[in-house]
């Protein structure tokens, strides 16, 4: 089953810093969910081990990266396939790029992967989910490494603020107070005649039946 998907990410550092972080197995290894181990084995590639979960499914794939068409602040082309036993098999490719943009870097990628296996049997859109699920979470943590930080070890539930919290703080000035003060009380309904004969009538009936 073919899988794509494309994106832009403005990531709060220069190029210079930009590239460098996408070139360093240590920050990539922190910044891919569930990664156990991301290892260079030579120039341009590098041995990864991945637990991941779609679905029902759980695996660990184990497979080799590879860096193409490298072009120095510019972007690269990454291939790499992996193997995660019953759970099936996953392979494919990114093109990566780099540009100047305000207070940044602007990040393109373009995914082009193919999956098989059981995993496939699960269907595309629980898969697409699943893959972009994980490319929120590393680019987030991708953002935070460059902006200095360190990588957040798991996407923060929002926070769900308290009543307190949510309701609008009312304040009322001091000559409003006073006359809110000074304002009579709310006058009271006063029962009218109407109803009062109404009453005595409905009584003196009473007393024939």
């Amino acid at each position: 089953m073919a899988m794509t998907m494309t994106g832009d990410v403005t990531l709060p550092a220069d190029r210079t810093k930009v590239w460098a972080l996408l070139n360093d197995p240590e920050v990539l290894k922190a910044c891919i969910p569930g990664c156990e181990s991301l290892e260079k084995t030579g120039d341009n590639g590098f041995a990864a081990v991945v637990k991941t979960k779609i679905g029902p499914v759980s695996a660990t794939f184990k497979g080799k990266v590879e860096l193409t068409d490298i072009a120095p602040l510019v972007g690269y082309t990454i291939k790499g396939e992996g193997e995660g036993g019953i759970a099936g098999f996953a392979k494919g490719g990114a093109k990566v790029s780099l540009a100047d943009a305000p207070g940044g870097t602007l990040l393109h990628y373009d995914v082009d992967a193919h999956v098989g296996g059981k995993i496939a049997q699960l269907g595309a859109r629980l898969i697409d989910g699943v893959a972009k699920n994980m490319a929120d979470k590393f680019f987030a943590s991708f953002a935070a490494i460059a902006a200095g930080g360190a990588a957040p070890a798991g996407a923060a539930e929002p926070a769900i603020p308290s009543i307190a919290q949510a309701a609008p703080a009312v304040e009322t000035s001091a000559p409003a107070a006073a006359q809110a003060a000074r304002r009579p009380p709310a006058a009271q309904a006063i029962p009218t005649k109407t109803s009062w004969f109404r009453r005595i009538r409905e009584w003196f009936m009473s007393l024939w039946r």
